[in-house]
């Protein structure tokens, strides 16, 4: 699958970056809501709260820059009618990539977070900080090539060596979500659990000067909960993830709440069970370990349980609205998972005098590529509003 830029190449990822700020953002925000019918500056003008003037300005740019055209003209009450704008998707695209302890998954979506591209490879997290830069990176420049081809210039590269990121017009950079603690703000990993080895490794320092382009570093679980925020799934959640390890994206008023050091969400080193079993992180009686167990022992309708101990606790520390739950164990089993942990939530509602349905629990959307997708958000999210990169 090939996909062209923009017209007469007039945008690029490092425009579209510079082109972030609050007016710029509101506005784009609602092209991209807006969808294939388009919005009037008119609306633009009304819906973000600036002048005319202002919408008039900023949309010349967007237009100038390919990001805006014109999606056809729309009656007025009095005057002539109005001309709409929309969004065009192809001006700018992001990679995801969603680096798991055994696994490789990357994807590439437009401004629309439509997903253009994807691929899933084995990933040994263990091989050191070397080999699983240079995988990472492999992977995402045989994406790229493959939906964007060689290039017009490809025949100035030397045989079989890959294009460079940098020649792709409309790439704003990449995304990389991966089990945590790690310091977004930096980019530097912390004790991986399992993986200590990891802990002050400066990824994204490091895939940035490999790919050439900016480089977004976050927790699997915050990446996939900034993809489903941007994606309309509410203000107020707890995304869970359980997969390879148990994790927690929360997003508090509409963003993703990381906490002063970026480390919050380590949802599955809360102690459930005093002198329970040693996790990996070195404590006891962790929920991670806990759920983990009863998975391993086949037992999912216990691992439910465990889970929903945690996310209850979640629910009645933050009082949220509602519960997702994701991951590749989830996704294999999702009815089980649901059940179970919305039992647990649904008998502590009633204990606090609460409808049994007051906090739903409910199968995140995106399946096994929610965490992939939300990476390339953490690029793309910013240029909308959403999150802060």
């Amino acid at each position: 699958m090939r996909v062209p830029g923009p017209a007469g190449g007039r945008t690029s990822g490092v425009n579209l970056l510079a082109l972030r700020s609050h007016n710029t953002a509101l506005v784009l925000d609602l092209l991209r809501r807006a969808g294939a019918d388009g919005i009037s500056r008119l609306e633009l003008a009304e819906g973000t709260g600036l002048t005319p003037q202002a919408v008039s300005k900023i949309t010349a740019r967007l237009r100038e820059r390919g990001l805006a055209a014109e999606a056809g003209r729309r009656a007025s009450t009095g005057g002539k009618p109005r001309t709409v704008l929309r969004l065009v998707p192809e001006a700018g695209h992001a990679v995801g990539v969603h680096a798991d302890r055994d696994e490789l998954r990357t994807v590439l979506v437009d401004l629309n977070g439509t997903v253009a591209a994807e691929r899933r490879g084995p990933l040994e997290f263990g091989a050191g900080a070397e080999a699983v830069v240079e995988r990472v990176a492999a992977q995402v420049e045989a994406l790229v090539a493959e939906v964007f081809g060689p290039g017009p210039s490809a025949a100035d590269t030397r045989a079989g060596a890959p294009v460079p990121l940098t020649r792709v017009d409309s790439l704003v950079g990449v995304g990389v979500a991966l089990p945590g603690p790690l310091d977004h703000a930096r980019g530097v990993l912390h004790r991986v659990t399992g993986f200590p080895e990891w802990d002050g490794f400066g990824l994204r320092d490091a895939l940035g000067r490999r790919l050439g382009v900016p480089v977004v570093v976050d927790k699997d679980t915050n990446a996939a909960a900034l993809g489903l925020a941007v994606a309309g799934a509410g203000d107020s959640f707890a995304y869970l993830h359980l997969g390879t390890g148990l994790g927690a994206g929360l997003v508090i008023g509409g963003s993703v709440h990381r906490g002063a050091r970026t480390g919050a969400g380590e949802f599955g080193h809360q102690v459930i069970q005093l002198d329970g079993p040693r996790c990996e992180c070195g404590d006891r009686g962790c929920l991670e370990a806990l759920c983990l167990a009863a998975v391993e022992r086949g037992d999912l309708a216990e691992a439910a349980r465990v889970l929903g101990a945690g996310a209850a606790n979640l629910v009645g520390l933050l009082d949220i609205d509602r519960v997702l739950l994701g991951g590749r164990t989830v996704a294999a089993a999702p009815e089980v998972f649901v059940a179970g942990v919305g039992a647990v939530v649904a008998a502590r509602a009633r204990r606090e005098g609460l409808p049994q349905d007051a906090v739903p629990v409910r199968p995140a959307p995106g399946g096994e590529r929610a965490v992939a997708a939300g990476a390339a958000q953490l690029l793309l999210g910013p240029v909308f509003g959403r999150g802060d990169g």
